[in-house]
């Protein structure tokens, strides 16, 4: 939930939010809400509600009534009616969309504390309350060493000032009830200011401060949701998910709230199934429940004694196993049930980068340069064989071949009387190993 200006750019790296938090569109906050109402004009006669949405720290929103018939629009900051002084909020909301957020919250127009916008936020308004908004953080921090000193159990999680700086709201959450009135006491002698405690619960507390979800995403209290239901570990087990504590709890500590999302599409799911505790008796055994598709409407039964082999059947033939037992009827085995769900198993490669076959490289490669090579020498014979003799290309080349034979013979001369090169190496070896003596044959030998 972002707007144009807060992209990211080219590079990747993000470019912030350059209008500073105060966009037309409110969408870089908690809680916001797409008025979907903004594009349409109103019937002619008609006065545009004189209700807003004014949002404060961290999602913290408020009604007030527009008395003095101000123009204003989502991003505009204000001067409204606190209990004592006034607060700096933004506007979020505008128009008939503000009718139906106060419908839905069973806010009433005619209470007699109505609260109303005084004017638009001067710059010394601004000054002021930025002032006292980056004193909160220093004072938390303080806040809670107080809190150690004192041994109290309580977390002090969020600090809000009011836009005047009259007035500082501390958020805690405690698990038992805490007595602060000593804790009050430091706390105004320190920070010079009224000073009120608020108890929040852990969702309210996760909601307030934001943060990232185990799926990625911001976390849905801080986002849209705005009403915290009572989860239990049933959600859990109807969602057949393993009972880890660590795995299902969220930042707060408490269980998900998204385990409710999808517990009614189970449940509806769940009513065509039997009992997981029923067992089916058969004549070769009984069997009892190991597993079960609530999607799919598949169950899986193993035999006692045979824990290793499960038979898989439908839900329609275990009610009807059910109903035969009670009847004191038993089918025969779970193996004629189990038969009609047998899938043979069809292994399909698809080619997905490129490769036709896996035995692509088993097959050897031809050699073609010995055929070329092969095909060349045939042509260059039959080349040979059908060219007509020259008798003068024929005494030419018989003396050239005369005078080859007569430099190889001169050439074989010079090196048998040309010394013999030694090798050092090889004189030893030759010494180390002796001749042996040839064998006579005396039949050969002439006397």
């Amino acid at each position: 939930m972002a707007c144009n200006s807060c992209s990211t750019g080219k590079d990747g790296q993000p470019k912030g939010c350059k209008s500073n938090g105060t966009c037309g569109t409110d969408s870089c906050n908690k809680l916001t809400v797409f008025d979907w109402l903004s594009n349409m004009s109103l019937p002619n006669g008609e006065k545009p509600f004189d209700w807003v949405e004014v949002r404060y720290k961290n999602g913290r929103k408020q009604y007030y009534h527009n008395t003095e018939n101000l123009t204003l629009s989502i991003g505009d900051v204000v001067a409204s009616q606190a209990a004592s002084g006034h607060d700096i909020g933004m506007v979020t909301l505008t128009g008939e969309l503000v009718r139906v957020q106060m419908k839905r919250k069973n806010i009433s127009q005619k209470e007699n504390d109505i609260l109303k916008v005084y004017r638009k936020a001067s710059q010394k308004d601004i000054d002021i309350w930025q002032a006292v908004r980056d004193k909160e953080e220093p004072m938390k921090v303080r806040a809670r060493q107080f809190a150690i000193d004192l041994k109290l159990q309580m977390k002090i999680s969020d600090i809000e000032f009011q836009g005047d700086a009259s007035k500082a709201t501390f958020y805690y959450t405690a698990e038992e009830r805490v007595d602060f009135r000593e804790l009050i006491k430091v706390f105004a002698r320190e920070f010079r200011t009224r000073i009120e405690m608020k108890q929040v619960g852990f969702r309210q507390e996760a909601a307030r401060l934001g943060g990232i979800g185990s799926c990625g995403r911001e976390l849905c209290c801080s986002t849209w949701l705005t009403d915290f239901r009572s989860v239990s570990t049933s959600a859990a087990r109807y969602q057949q998910l393993s009972l880890n504590p660590q795995k299902l709890a969220g930042q707060c500590g408490k269980l998900k709230c998204c385990l409710n999302y999808e517990l009614d599409t189970y449940l509806d799911a769940l009513k065509s199934f039997p009992k997981i505790d029923i067992k089916l008796r058969t004549r070769k055994g009984t069997a009892v429940c190991q597993k079960t598709d609530i999607f799919k409407g598949h169950m899986w039964y193993a035999y006692e004694g045979e824990w290793m082999n499960w038979h898989k059947i439908t839900t329609e033939q275990a009610n009807e196993i059910i109903d035969l037992n009670k009847k004191n009827k038993k089918v025969s085995s779970l193996e004629e049930y189990a038969s009609d769900l047998i899938e043979e198993a069809k292994v399909e490669f698809e080619n997905v980068v490129g490769q036709d076959s896996l035995t692509r490289f088993d097959s050897l490669k031809s050699n073609n340069k010995r055929k070329n090579n092969r095909r060349k020498n045939n042509t260059k014979g039959n080349s040979n064989r059908n060219q007509k003799p020259n008798p003068n290309q024929k005494s030419g080349n018989n003396n050239n071949q005369k005078s080859k034979q007569k430099g190889n013979s001169n050439g074989n001369q010079a090196n048998k009387n040309a010394p013999k090169k030694t090798n050092p190496n090889q004189k030893n070896k030759n010494r180390n190993n002796k001749r042996k003596p040839e064998p006579q044959n005396n039949k050969n030998v002439e006397k």
